[in-house]
Order: structure tokens, then C-alpha cells, then sequence
């Protein structure tokens, strides 16, 4: 069987206000730190409502392309507009919320019992973990692949080896989340700071507190821009 010929969907307005940006920024040579114009006069040049161009640039904060600044403007965050497809994005926003509740259930309680029977290599790889991550940041990055090797660093920690093979059931779903919140403004000094004070907890032994301080983090992670997105089925 082929998808190829499943139902057509039709093209939201703010949708093809998206590829407009994404042309004009390619063709403006714009770059990482450059305003847009107005969205008063993208409405009037593109001839369409405010309302449109309002939800093209929600979907690019949402991805963390653009960033809206207090006192007026909307800067890009990348050199480029490379607009993930908003079905995908749909989809996503869907699943999320699963996700995040996974991962808090399972997250806590690995760090609850990473606190009992951590070893001084335990320590030492997620200490490791955070060493990277602080690398990735100052070197302007989101921190990714730090933040996977500290959660795969706490799991280990756990020595739960049925906990580990759940973990390893939904790691792309994890990776997806990783990802949205760490693109949040702001967000991965933020989670930084939270994995620090979880590796403190298990470090001293504590399994109450770094239940407690994984679950905040958690928390965090599930505040996402994607999940006050409304994708809407049409624009004016």
C-alpha cells in the first residue's frame, strides 16, 4: 500500500506566510541577530490579515527560530529559517504531553534510587555529563548532548536494569522533549543549574531530595512554548 495519494490538506494561510520569511530571509542575506520587519508591514507587503503574519511568527518562536524582544522587534536566533512542517509539529504537540508524564515518573524515581546506590563511577560520568554540557553552552550551543549523557548517566546510577530498558523504549520520544525545552530561551543555563543540584543530592545520598529536585526539573522541561501553540485549522 502507498500514502502517496492519501487525502490533500489544504495549506493554512499563515503557512504560506512562513515560506515567505523563509524566502525573504535567503534572499535578504539576513543572519542571526537581524530584525524583521514589522508585522504591521509584513501584513501589508504579503496582503494578508495581521492575524496571519502573528501565527507565522508564533510558529517560529515555537522553534526557536526567532526571538520576539521586549519594546518591540522580532530578531532571528539562526542565520536561516528552516521551518519544520507544522503537521510534524501537530504531531508532536500531541504526543508531548505522554512524553513529559513518562518521563517524570520514571526520571524520579531513577534518581531516588541513583541517590542509593550510586558508585564513584556513577558520580564521575555524570559529573562528566555536566562538564560537557557547560562546554556546549559557552560555546553558544543548547546543550543537548550533555543533558542525554547526564539522564543516561542517572539511569545507569540506578542499576535498574528493567527502569534502563523502559528508558530505552521511549528515548526518541525523550529526545524529541530534550530538544523543545532546550531551545527555550534561556532554558539551558536553566537546566544546567537543575542538573547540578540533582547530581548534589545523589551525590550526598540524599534520595528524597534528588527525587524531589529531579521532578522539578522535569516540570520544567514540560514548559514548552509548543504546548500553548494553537495550530487553528485556517487563517484569514
Amino acid at each position: 500500500m502507498t500514502d502517496a495519494l492519501r487525502p490533500m490538506t489544504k495549506q493554512r494561510l499563515y503557512e504560506q506566510v512562513l515560506d515567505r520569511l523563509r524566502q525573504y530571509v535567503v534572499e535578504g542575506g539576513l543572519k542571526a541577530g537581524d530584525r524583521l520587519p514589522p508585522e504591521r508591514d509584513l501584513a501589508q507587503r504579503l496582503g494578508v490579515s495581521r492575524a496571519s503574519v502573528k501565527q507565522a511568527i508564533v510558529v517560529l518562536e515555537v522553534q526557536g527560530l526567532v526571538e520576539a524582544r521586549h519594546g518591540g522587534g522580532t530578531y532571528l536566533v539562526r542565520d536561516s529559517l528552516d521551518v519544520e512542517p507544522v503537521e510534524r509539529m501537530v504531531e508532536r504537540r500531541r504526543r508531548l504531553p505522554d512524553v513529559l508524564d513518562a518521563r517524570e515518573a520514571l526520571e524520579t524515581k531513577l534518581a531516588e534510587l541513583a541517590a542509593e546506590r550510586r558508585t564513584e563511577d556513577d558520580l564521575t560520568a555524570m559529573r562528566d555529563a555536566l562538564g560537557h554540557m557547560a562546554g556546549e553552552i559557552e560555546r553558544d550551543g543548547h546543550g543537548v548532548e550533555g543533558d542525554r549523557l547526564f539522564h543516561a548517566a542517572v539511569t545507569a546510577a540506578a542499576h535498574s536494569s528493567l527502569l534502563a530498558e523502559f528508558m530505552r523504549t521511549i528515548a526518541d520520544q525523550i529526545a524529541e522533549s530534550r530538544t523543545e525545552s532546550l531551545r527555550q530561551p534561556g532554558r539551558p543555563d536553566r537546566s544546567l543549574a537543575q542538573h547540578r543540584a540533582i547530581l548534589d543530592a545523589i551525590a550526598a545520598g540524599e534520595p528524597r531530595r534528588a527525587a524531589s529536585a529531579m521532578r522539578r526539573h522535569v516540570r520544567t522541561v514540560a514548559k514548552v512554548r509548543l504546548l500553548d501553540w494553537d495550530p487553528g485549522d485556517s487563517a484569514s
